[in-house]
């Protein structure tokens, strides 16, 4: 059965077909179904920016489809940039901007205390359905890795001593935020 993953980033579907490879789904993408258009993101939390991708797809293109939203949340910046990640350097910007700016916010900070967020949202035959996801971690004072997107060359995982932009996908889908709210998601699709 086709599902669709409310994205255009290449990135965040490989990784999502690799983790949900062993369903009975065909995981496909936006480009797959000829949604060219940027959806937008205008909740205040990721909860409802996951949904209001997942309904706009599903009310388009009356297909099964889901969709994902991720932040970045550091604790002294106040939970920022949390629902705004992708834009937090403005609405043109890229993930080195992004990068740049957290790195200057945190520059003599001494707290770099954080954790990435995921929430996925499911519309499977006109029901809704949310799994979330979290790893927690810490900033470095530097890009780290080359591997990996977004923020993922200035994260580290507790516990770890490699940032995500360091680990092979492998890796990094066993501990992610990411992978847990896709853990949760794939659970729920081999028991639908």
């Amino acid at each position: 059965m086709d599902l669709v993953f409310a994205t255009h980033n290449t990135n965040k579907l490989k990784e999502i077909q690799t983790l949900l490879k062993n369903t009975q789904f065909n995981i496909k993408g936006l480009q797959q179904i000829g949604c060219t258009e940027e959806i937008p993101e205008t909740g205040n939390t990721l909860e409802e920016n996951a949904l209001i991708k997942a309904r706009y797809v599903y009310k388009k293109y009356n297909i099964n489809c889901f969709s994902d939203d991720t932040g970045l949340e550091i604790d002294a910046l106040n939970g920022d940039p949390g629902v705004y990640s992708a834009r937090y350097a403005g609405d043109v910007c890229n993930a080195d901007d992004n990068i740049n700016k957290v790195l200057q916010n945190l520059n003599d900070v001494s707290n770099r205390t954080a954790r990435f967020k995921t929430v996925i949202a499911l519309i499977l035959e006109g029901k809704e359905f949310t799994f979330e996801g979290v790893v927690e971690g810490t900033i470095t004072s530097t890009r780290q890795g080359e591997k990996g997107f977004g923020y993922d060359p200035i994260f580290k995982p507790n516990g770890y001593s490699l940032t995500f932009a360091e680990m092979s996908l492998e890796e990094k889908n066993k501990i992610s935020h990411r992978g847990k709210a896709t853990e949760k998601f794939s659970a729920f699709l081999k028991n639908s």
